[in-house]
């Protein structure tokens, strides 16, 4: 690295967590410049000794992204200040975060990664990438309802994007999102009078669940990978280094 970059990004292209988290840990005063306490916008260069929380912060040369069947009841953060975390149910030997979130009461695939660039770049919303679920709500759906929910329903605000469904029994559905809002499924469904029985996130963008049993997790294959770097329109990380800078949402 011998151009500045952003302090927040440095952490990401670490791997030690995504730029998000990284604004976080900043405003919680807990990352450190040589010593002194590290501000939102701060620059770093090579060789100036970044730490969180004591522990200091380098490049890290592997790159991991593992494929996980959440089950019920587990809490995707990287905090272990909450009870039931994804990190402490994996257990995993490497420092990995989560890629987004899936709520505690749903299941299904969320990947995981060391990988701050790619998680921002999966994340954007802007983007629109598709995420697939499978949800049994607790009676009949009818057709007309899942048009209109189809076309886009008022929550938190605003109105959802357009998604696809296709009715696979008259208590289940297949939905394909492009986009996460705090419990979008379940305020969906909600807003037609329906409850959501079970939440099942069967694909994110080109990685599927498949047959991966409950609890268990996966290394993403490297030709998933190559395709994932395709879908994300030439953004490319998969090789990627400390670069310069650029802005996120």
């Amino acid at each position: 690295m011998n151009e500045s970059m952003r302090i927040n990004k440095y952490l990401s292209a670490c791997g030690f967590c995504s730029r998000r988290e990284a604004d976080r840990l900043l405003e919680e005063g807990r990352v450190t410049v040589d010593g002194g306490i590290a501000g939102t916008g701060d620059r770093v260069c090579a060789g100036q000794d970044v730490r969180v929380d004591g522990t200091i912060v380098r490049n890290s040369e592997e790159r991991i992204v593992i494929a996980f069947h959440k089950p019920e009841g587990v809490v995707c953060t990287s905090s272990k200040k909450d009870k039931n975390n994804i990190i402490d149910y994996l257990n995993f030997d490497k420092r990995i975060y989560p890629v987004g979130r899936l709520d505690k009461d749903s299941t299904g695939l969320i990947l995981l990664t060391n990988d701050g660039e790619l998680t921002d770049r999966i994340l954007r919303g802007r983007n629109g990438h598709e995420k697939e679920y499978v949800v049994r709500v607790n009676k009949p759906m009818k057709n007309e309802i899942v048009r209109a929910m189809e076309q886009g329903v008022p929550i938190l605000g605003t109105m959802t994007r357009p998604c696809r469904i296709e009715l696979l029994n008259s208590h289940t559905l297949r939905m394909v999102l492009t986009q996460g809002l705090n419990r979008q499924i379940r305020r969906m469904c909600e807003y037609f009078g329906y409850r959501v029985v079970t939440l099942k996130r069967v694909r994110i963008m080109n990685i599927e669940l498949g047959s991966l049993p409950k609890g268990k997790w996966r290394t993403v294959t490297e030709e998933e990978l190559r395709e994932l770097e395709k879908s994300l329109k030439g953004q490319k990380f998969y090789n990627e280094r400390i670069g310069t800078d650029q802005e996120t949402d």
